[in-house]
């Protein structure tokens, strides 16, 4: 059905994939696996058309045949102007200019701000309410029909996108890591809806790790500095065990980093007091008592759509809720007159949207500065100082060698490594990673866990670690909170 012949892929001036030869055949379905910056996510691009080869030739079915599965929000420029700040997420209000979940698959979206519904000439219903229902019962989102897009969770979303794609009807579906962000329950979920798919005769091609191949895979073609290295149909062919990364953190850049003095002048980061946050009658958190002491190492844990991400919010002060809630950040009651730039300049911050802030022309380095003045962007000349930090932290992260490259031109693990390098490059004195792993492959997660162990042991900080994977915590957690339906079911 899709062959590559001798195929070259550019991005700018760069060869991402060389010299490619590859066929797929009926009843096929492949995975397709290998490390940060290999190739992979390209490698389906070429594939849906979105990228065409500078050498060779690609022989594939009609465009309207193939669906790619989109990753997140921006796959439509009104779902993306409703989405379009981090903090929109936590208000409620805000939350109800998104379009609705029927609204995105049946393409009914109306422009934003749009006050007299009559002014706008929507088109025809491109499906009958048969094959919507049809389509959204195999997905498993018909009771989110009516939902709002932004309420959704990680694995609601990635359901919801995967059903607007099989609506097309299409012959190949094409998923870039689709098991991202989701807890065991969803990742489960999505398999058995994965395998569902292939069984209709819809040939999967799946960008995935070694640990995530759906039992509907036939194929694996494995991946390395663009180019293929090996193909084979057994999963356990791949399967890497990597126990620890033997990492050792250059001597003179950690003497920089303590060299910058952290603001350590408080005893609790965190005291929480029967906190509650409640959107239309429903409480997203119940009564939650929880303190962080100065120099602890906590795992946030929990399902998705358990409350992790709202307890995050108040943290960082992006929920307008931890208003009315009795709780001290810093030693400081919230809302007692400090500004959110207060708080956020004691915190390193990951989470799984922040690449979608960043403008795609953003140059590494300057996304990696940006972390000095939390900020989506640069919008100052670094003194000396402050470019020799981010250089340093460059190197920290085994990322230089991408410095002057744009965001749009890395790979989804590479970007990861840029925010993570944001989040470190203050030397904040609490270190608040939700999922900084996401896209990694995992060579690079067992790098990145180690490096974050060494780094908040050396420098005693304090940390709050937000994963789904157990293997991901870093080996100085010691303590635990976890969360179901907003509620603390131990600590």
């Amino acid at each position: 059905m899709i062959t590559f012949d001798e195929v070259n892929i550019q991005k700018g001036d760069r060869t991402v994939l060389e010299n490619i030869n590859w066929q797929t055949h009926n009843g096929e379905n492949w995975a397709i696996i290998g490390g940060n910056g290999s190739g992979k996510s390209t490698f389906l691009e070429a594939i849906a058309g979105k990228i065409f080869p500078t050498k060779g030739q690609i022989t594939k079915p009609n465009y309207d045949e193939i669906a790619f599965v989109a990753k997140d929000y921006s796959f439509n420029r009104i779902v993306q102007a409703a989405t379009q700040y981090y903090q929109q997420r936590f208000n409620s209000h805000d939350a109800e200019i998104s379009p609705t979940v029927r609204e995105i698959l049946q393409n009914q979206i109306k422009p934003i701000g749009t006050v007299d519904e009559k002014s706008v000439d929507l088109p025809t219903l491109p499906y009958s309410e048969d094959e919507l229902i049809k389509s959204a019962n195999l997905l498993k989102i018909s009771h989110l029909l009516e939902r709002k897009i932004i309420t959704l969770s990680n694995g609601e979303t990635r359901r919801t996108l995967i059903t607007l794609s099989l609506l097309r009807k299409p012959k190949v579906l094409l998923l870039d890591n689709p098991f991202v962000g989701l807890d065991i329950e969803s990742r489960a979920t999505l398999h058995q809806v994965i395998n569902q798919v292939a069984v209709s005769g819809i040939q999967i091609i799946i960008v995935t790790t070694p640990k995530e191949i759906p039992s509907c895979i036939t194929n694996i073609i494995q991946f390395q500095n663009g180019q293929t290295k090996s193909t084979s149909t057994q999963a356990s062919d791949f399967q890497t065990i990597i126990q620890n990364s033997g990492i050792k953190i250059a001597a003179d850049i950690l003497e920089i980093v303590k060299q910058i003095p952290a603001k350590n002048d408080f005893n609790y980061a965190l005291n929480m007091r029967n906190v509650t946050v409640t959107y239309k009658g429903v409480n997203v958190l119940e009564n939650v008592n929880w303190q962080v002491k100065r120099g602890e190492k906590w795992a946030l844990m929990g399902p998705n759509g358990s409350g992790k991400s709202t307890i995050l919010s108040l943290i960082t002060g992006d929920n307008p809720q931890g208003y009315q809630n009795d709780y001290d950040l810093f030693d400081r009651k919230r809302g007692s007159g400090e500004s959110i730039w207060d708080i956020k300049h004691r915190i390193g911050f990951v989470s799984p949207e922040l690449h979608l802030y960043f403008t795609r022309q953003t140059e590494v380095w300057k996304a990696v500065a940006s972390g000095l003045f939390d900020s989506a962007g640069l919008f100052k000349k670094l003194t000396f100082e402050e470019r020799a930090m981010t250089d340093n932290y460059l190197k920290l992260l085994n990322i230089s060698h991408l410095s002057e490259r744009k965001i749009y031109q890395l790979s989804t693990g590479e970007q990861r490594q840029v925010f993570l390098a944001r989040a470190l490059v203050k030397n904040p004195p609490l270190l608040l990673l939700d999922e900084p792993c996401q896209g990694l492959d995992y060579e690079h997660v067992i790098y990145f866990r180690d490096l974050v162990n060494d780094l908040v042991l050396e420098l005693n900080k304090t940390l709050i670690y937000v994963t789904h994977y157990e293997e991901e915590i870093p080996a100085c957690v010691d303590k635990r909170l976890s969360l179901s339906k907003g509620k603390v079911i131990n600590s």
